[in-house]
């Protein structure tokens, strides 16, 4: 009886321990299962994201200011690292503070129009009939929209359009193709044997589709976010390069217009677009390495196409031909 009651040593648990240390375990196996391409996109995402936070307060210069000769830029020195602007603002002050505004119309974007997203594709694919064509028709409304002209004209009749009236906009004009294909996965996971066998005995649809379909939808909805945020990313910049949008508030784009409208190429201050593009293209690429990860990490023949194999002093793909019929026609020739 004795030996019965007494509980063994190891079985008692330090209070937290274990749940802090379950959550560092799963965050380490969730990054060693990413693919390479995709760790870059994360580290430079993450950049990005760390020089929108503290950015406008690491500034050297005020962005509005003007801190050398004015009607001459100057090219990069020790005081300012990225040169000046024709009215003397230091470059790299207005793209410290401009890379929060522009991450964070990708960001709300992104977030917006994934929930709209995941909202209508889940409810049409799962309850189907009438409402499925209703939703359906919906979304196929907003993607024939041309979406670039619409927003050239709307933005035209609103020439001080904040942040967030530029996110929603675009979030409104993003959410079909995303919807489209998460109603086309939930089809096809309606029909599966566990998604029928928590109907017959009785779960409401609401529990399905929140504990059922959209656990096994997490890698589409993941890709689904990144790609918006980089769709809302490029089109908030070719936007504001074009004069579109707030022109007070600093952006990557407001750089670029800037220095298009001021002959930065003329005045061969190549600085002055150099530096705002080079951040532009840093900022898609990291997204698309993530959305490209993503893909690779969900896709089971992705994964399997990275590995290579030395066969006969020389590397295989699993998708090359196979090396023993490959020898054996060289043979029977």
């Amino acid at each position: 009886m004795t030996a019965i009651a007494e509980q063994p040593p190891q079985l008692a648990a330090r209070p937290g321990g274990r749940g802090a240390g379950s959550i560092v375990r799963a965050i380490g196996a969730a990054w060693r299962q990413l693919p390479l391409k995709a760790k870059i996109g994360v580290v430079i995402l993450a950049i990005f994201l760390l020089v929108a936070i503290i950015g406008p307060y690491v500034a050297p210069f005020d962005p509005n200011a003007t801190t050398g000769s004015q009607n001459t830029p100057l090219a990069p020195t020790s005081k300012h690292l990225l040169g000046t602007d024709y009215l003397g603002g230091d470059v790299l002050s207005q793209m410290l503070v401009g890379t929060r505004s522009t991450v964070l119309i990708g960001l709300i974007t992104g977030l917006i129009a994934t929930a709209l997203s995941v909202a209508i594709g889940t409810a049409a694919g799962y309850l189907g009939g009438w409402r499925d064509e209703a939703l359906s028709l919906f979304s196929n409304i907003f993607l024939v929209l041309p979406a670039l002209p619409l927003l050239v004209v709307l933005f035209g009749f609103l020439p001080r359009a904040s942040n967030l009236l530029v996110a929603i906009v675009l979030s409104a004009l993003s959410w079909p193709f995303g919807a489209r294909v998460i109603r086309a996965q939930t089809l096809s996971l309606s029909n599966r044997d566990f998604v029928l066998a928590a109907r017959e005995v009785g779960e409401r649809p609401a529990r399905i589709i929140f504990f059922e379909l959209l656990p096994n939808e997490v890698g589409l909805i993941a890709a689904a976010f990144v790609g918006t945020v980089l769709y809302a990313v490029l089109t908030s910049v070719a936007l504001a390069f074009i004069g579109l949008g707030d022109p007070t508030a600093w952006s990557f784009g407001t750089i670029l217009n800037n220095a298009s409208t001021n002959n930065a190429v003329q005045l061969g201050a190549w600085w002055w677009f150099v530096f705002p593009g080079v951040a532009v293209a840093l900022l898609g690429m990291s997204l698309v390495l993530i959305n490209f990860g993503l893909d690779e990490l969900s896709n089971p023949r992705l994964r399997v196409s990275r590995k290579i194999r030395r066969i006969g002093g020389r590397s295989w793909r699993p998708t090359d031909p196979t090396p023993v019929v490959r020898d054996y026609v060289e043979e029977s020739v």
